[in-house]
């Protein structure tokens, strides 16, 4: 509930989110139970977000031919945008780079390709605890480089 509480902006649809996830998570352990039953229930609960998002922005076809009466402009990223966003990547590389070598490389390997701490574990040859230790400490630094200081948090 906490996840659905934090990652969903209209707190009326929660419960049904929530009954939704349910019936997915029931109905694939009818074929089979998932390993790992947790990781699964977040997974489904992520993927049910991203398809009510999705669907809110779905546009009729008669809303569409309207819009092309009408010669409204796609949303096609003007040439400010872009610039903006190329900065924003030379930044993140730069980032990236400042980091420590292993720090880095868990992160790029975390976050961009997307590996489990298991998966970066093998890759990198340390346990999943040091994993742990060298993404926080790497997504610290980049908060802290692209945000300032980050308060502590008291014990």
């Amino acid at each position: 509930m906490q996840y659905l509480q934090h990652n969903w902006r209209n707190k009326s649809d929660i419960a049904d989110l929530r009954q939704e996830i349910y019936v997915r998570v029931y109905e694939a352990a009818l074929n089979k139970i998932p390993d790992r039953p947790k990781q699964f229930l977040f997974a489904t609960a992520r993927n049910l977000l991203i398809d009510r998002v999705r669907q809110e922005h779905v546009i009729p076809i008669e809303a569409a031919a309207d819009l092309e009466a009408l010669e409204i402009a796609a949303d096609a990223p003007g040439p400010e945008r872009i610039l903006s966003a190329r900065d924003d990547l030379r930044r993140l590389q730069a980032a990236l780079e400042s980091l420590p070598m292993r720090a880095r490389e868990a992160v790029i390997l975390g976050r961009i390709e997307g590996l489990s701490r298991r998966e970066i574990a093998a890759r990198m040859g340390i346990g999943e605890g040091t994993v742990a230790q060298y993404l926080a400490r790497g997504i610290r630094e980049l908060v802290e480089q692209f945000y300032g200081e980050m308060p502590r948090r008291q014990p």
